[in-house]
């Protein structure tokens, strides 16, 4: 990332010259670069103001989207206009080369962005959910932020949809069905699911009435919102000073953002519901405090189930883009194996299964020694996962690839448990398909969409079996945790 092109991005926008300094790249984003640097009007401390502490996010050069970041941008102003905390905007763009100074044509070789991008204020809080929801510091805030998210919420579905939306571009305007889009993303993928076609089948048989459209966020949850340590915090701010990540933004039923900011996945093992943070109550009555009406618990729940489902196919799509070669990382290839974590939360909030603990395989004994003698694979993959997690993070001075290692730990954990499962699962899984009577995934992920199994107990026990299965490799702690 260039310093100049953000000096002349802000140049043009502050009417003055600027300095850029401290351009680093901050951990996560799985679908956009996140950049922290300081701007300082003037040209510098000789003669210029104090730093403005500024977060410039721009698209992948693979998968760049102007009239996405536009449609953000839009959404940052129009939500600060109606009153919901979100940092302030100076300035956005497609990315390309910058006007000359005397705004003609573009100079050409001149410094740019690249990609579509926009720099918003570097706010002061913390987004990261492990120390919103364990840590002593934020034990103040914790009890009222239930409450508050719900007010945040009725005042960002007081937006018009207009405001932000562009008709004719991308299929933002609430005018299709998110049930039938999300199955068609599904379906693309040629990997039928039956746990997910269980999750779907519920879905279309309960679906709410259709409501008029409102702006929705689409990623309203723990993680994307900016947060104060309350008035016994060292700095005296208090809850909600941030809004973030507005790139799914679009029209639709309101309940949704509620629905997904519930969703387990962003509960990060608390037992509260909403974010972690506290029960349902409190954010119905915030939301009511706002918007005048109280949500209703049982359209909620229907979006709650749905927002499972929904991250469940999200990890598949990132996981895509590593398997494709788009991006390959290993945050992305991880991803697909977290599916089963939502495919399990999707069936807990249906009552079809349980929090139930099952023995980690890396707690059992590995399998002895054989022609190669050893280490063993098993142990030559733990001894390459000690250094990820033990060694190489003290010599990093990158968050990013201290992140990166951890995830990589991680995906050598699940390899580990699969190679020490060995055919077992698959024998058992091949068992249960017979036993209902299908030749395989494909038939009887078929039969549950067309309500052929409605109602059958051991379709849905065969089905949770498998999703424990998975998850025995995949991540065995999640089955224990609460719905």
């Amino acid at each position: 990332m260039d310093g100049a092109a953000l000096e002349a991005v802000l140049r043009r926008a502050w009417g003055t010259t600027v300095q850029v300094t401290g351009l680093s790249r901050l951990a996560g984003g799985a679908s956009r670069e996140t950049w922290a640097f300081d701007a300082t009007p003037g040209g510098g401390p000789d003669g210029g103001s104090a730093p403005v502490p500024l977060v410039l996010r721009r698209d992948r050069p693979d998968d760049a989207d102007a009239a996405g970041m536009a449609r953000e941008a839009a959404a940052f102003t129009a939500a600060a206009a109606a009153g919901v905390p979100v940092p302030r905007l100076h300035a956005h763009g497609d990315g390309a080369v910058p006007a000359s100074e005397d705004g003609g044509a573009p100079a050409s070789g001149g410094p740019a962005v690249g990609t579509p991008f926009l720099i918003v204020d570097r706010i002061d809080g913390e987004t990261i959910p492990r120390r919103l929801l364990r840590d002593e510091r934020w034990a103040a805030v914790r009890p009222r932020l239930a409450r508050e998210l719900g007010r945040v919420l009725a005042r960002i579905h007081t937006i018009p949809p207009a405001d932000v939306l562009t008709p004719g571009v991308g299929d933002h305007l609430g005018t299709g069905d998110r049930l039938d889009a999300l199955r068609d993303r599904h379906d693309r993928f040629g990997e039928p699911n039956p746990a997910l076609e269980l999750v779907f089948r519920w879905l279309e048989l309960h679906r709410p009435p259709v409501v008029e459209p409102h702006l929705v966020h689409g990623d309203f949850r723990t993680g994307n919102l900016l947060i104060g340590p309350g008035p016994d915090g060292t700095d005296g701010t208090d809850g909600v000073l941030g809004v973030l990540d507005w790139e799914l933004v679009h029209a639709g039923d309101p309940m949704e953002d509620l629905g997904w900011l519930c969703g387990k996945a962003w509960r990060f093992g608390s037992p509260e519901p909403v974010g972690g943070f506290g029960p349902y109550d409190e954010l119905f009555d915030g939301y009511a405090e706002v918007a005048g009406t109280r949500p209703d618990p049982g359209v909620v729940r229907w979006w709650e189930v749905f927002a499972a489902v929904h991250w469940a196919v999200i990890c598949r799509m990132q996981a895509e883009r590593h398997l494709s070669g788009t991006e390959r990382t290993v945050e992305m290839a991880v991803l697909g194996r977290r599916a089963a974590e939502s495919e399990h939360d999707a069936l807990l909030a249906l009552g079809l299964t349980a929090p139930a603990a099952v023995p980690d395989l890396l707690d059992e004994p590995a399998r002895a020694a054989d022609l190669h003698g050893r280490p063993t694979v098993d142990e030559l993959l733990e001894a390459v996962s000690g250094f990820l997690t033990d060694e190489l993070p003290d010599a990093l001075d990158d968050a990013r690839l201290r992140f990166s290692a951890r995830v990589a730990a991680n995906a050598l954990a699940i390899a580990r448990r699969e190679l020490r499962a060995g055919p077992a699962h698959d024998v058992a899984h091949r068992e249960r398909l017979a036993a209902l009577g299908v030749t395989g995934d494909t038939a009887l992920a078929a039969a549950i969409r067309a309500g052929g199994m409605d109602g059958r107990a051991d379709v849905v026990d065969a089905v949770r079996a498998d999703v424990v299965a998975r998850l025995r490799v995949a991540n065995p702690r999640h089955t224990g945790r609460p719905g």
